[in-house]
């Protein structure tokens, strides 16, 4: 009687060989695939996701590109109107015009004016303060008008020698008319604001009105 090989008995604690890919080489265990993982609760103190930004509005192209209205034309004054003084003429006699001239001098310092800006002319007698400071000689004299720090006089021998100042004071207190029509162009080329001229409106006028 032909003898039945014996199966062999497999033990549940064995392990039975991997299975062999063509290629030869050994197929690795597939893993089991993990599930969806459910939402992590937010840790104290920590934000949750923030909401996006909302987009930026942008200006549509056409009106983006449209031109707002034109800026108003500043007027510009032109050099003549801006270089050109302003005239103030105060009546006063030939004896009084000194005393006018020093009256219009308190009134420009009281309103802020710098002793400095101010130059006093006189076309008859000296100012007093003019003949003491000559008194110590001409350098000195003139070096305080080089230093511009306080108001200086000067007469009608000397004004073409005087510099620019904001305001030139003339006092009409006297001397040939010749003298004032000479004078009096001189002081409206060095005042670069203002010229106070203190004398006869009728004299005054006819010399600025022919010599400016």
């Amino acid at each position: 009687m032909p003898l039945i090989p014996e199966e062999p008995q497999i033990h549940e604690s064995a392990q039975g060989p991997r299975a062999t890919p063509a290629s030869g080489r050994t197929a690795p265990t597939p893993r089991p695939v993990p599930g969806p993982r459910p939402a992590a609760p937010s840790r104290p103190g920590r934000p949750g996701p923030q909401r996006p930004a909302p987009p930026v509005q942008r200006v549509p192209r056409d009106v983006a590109a449209k031109p707002g209205p034109p800026a108003p034309a500043v007027p510009v004054p032109s050099a003549a109107a801006s270089a050109a003084p302003q005239i103030q003429l105060i009546p006063a006699s030939a004896e009084g015009a000194l005393d006018a001239a020093e009256e219009a001098l308190d009134l420009l310092l009281d309103a802020g004016r710098a002793p400095g800006e101010v130059l006093v002319i006189t076309t008859g007698e000296q100012h007093p303060w003019a003949a003491h400071e000559l008194s110590f000689g001409e350098a000195s004299y003139w070096a305080q008008h080089e230093a511009g720090d306080d108001v200086f006089y000067a007469d009608a021998a000397v004004v073409d020698r005087a510099g620019v100042r904001p305001v030139v004071v003339v006092a009409v207190n006297g001397g040939s008319e010749v003298t004032a029509a000479t004078v009096l162009p001189l002081a409206h080329k060095r005042a670069g604001a203002l010229l106070i001229v203190c004398g006869d409106p009728q004299q005054i006028n006819a010399v600025l009105g022919a010599g400016v």
